[in-house]
């Protein structure tokens, strides 16, 4: 049985504020820094086998602060990176949220494909694919998957067998850990979602 620990990437200055989306050198604040020393203490004594993470820079921070901890390298995989907003990257969320296409990503975001960039849907599965890519070549592994907001509700709806449209429901908090067990011959099983650390689950 493969587990999952699904960690959103700790704060950085645009967090609540700006559609960071896949923007090049956003990295953590002081806030962000603490929360992933922090974070990162609470995986320390448990087994961990790898820890891998999106290739954005505030996640990858995330990671290495993580993977320090537990004397390990941090392994990239596209497959966790986060969604392509395209040309709503960088715009702060004001706007946004009036417009007609902020109103769908709550009434039916499975349809929801932002201006020149990816469905939200799409994004979803692709980083289901990641997971099951770890399970399959590990299936005994703990993996720390560190990634994003949108794409770890993504992952959890799926493994809860809920209809994506309802994937607003679940919150994902920066630096909140998610876990999910893949066993190689049942059902997953959603342990933990937006916890504040891994706590019993190591």
């Amino acid at each position: 049985m493969a587990r999952l620990f699904l960690l959103r990437h700790a704060r950085t200055a645009e967090t609540g504020i700006r559609l960071s989306g896949r923007a090049p050198g956003i990295p953590l604040d002081s806030d962000g820094r603490r929360q992933a020393r922090e974070v990162a203490e609470l995986f320390r004594g448990g087994r961990i086998d790898a820890v891998v993470s999106s290739p954005i820079q505030r996640c990858r921070e995330t990671a290495q602060t993580v993977a320090k901890t537990l004397d390990q390298r941090v392994r990239r995989d596209q497959a966790f990176i986060e969604i392509d907003y395209g040309t709503w990257t960088g715009r702060t969320f004001g706007p946004l949220r009036r417009t007609r296409l902020w109103k769908q990503l709550f009434l039916s975001p499975a349809r929801v494909t932002f201006p020149e960039g990816e469905n939200l849907a799409a994004a979803g599965r692709r980083a289901v694919a990641g997971c099951e890519a770890l399970a399959t070549d590990l299936p005994r592994g703990r993996f720390v998957v560190v990634s994003h907001g949108d794409i770890i509700k993504g992952v959890i709806s799926h493994y809860l067998g809920q209809p994506f449209d309802l994937y607003q429901r679940i919150v994902i908090s920066p630096a909140s850990v998610s876990v999910i067990d893949l066993p190689g011959d049942s059902f997953p099983r959603v342990l933990t979602v937006n916890a504040p650390g891994p706590g019993e689950w190591l």
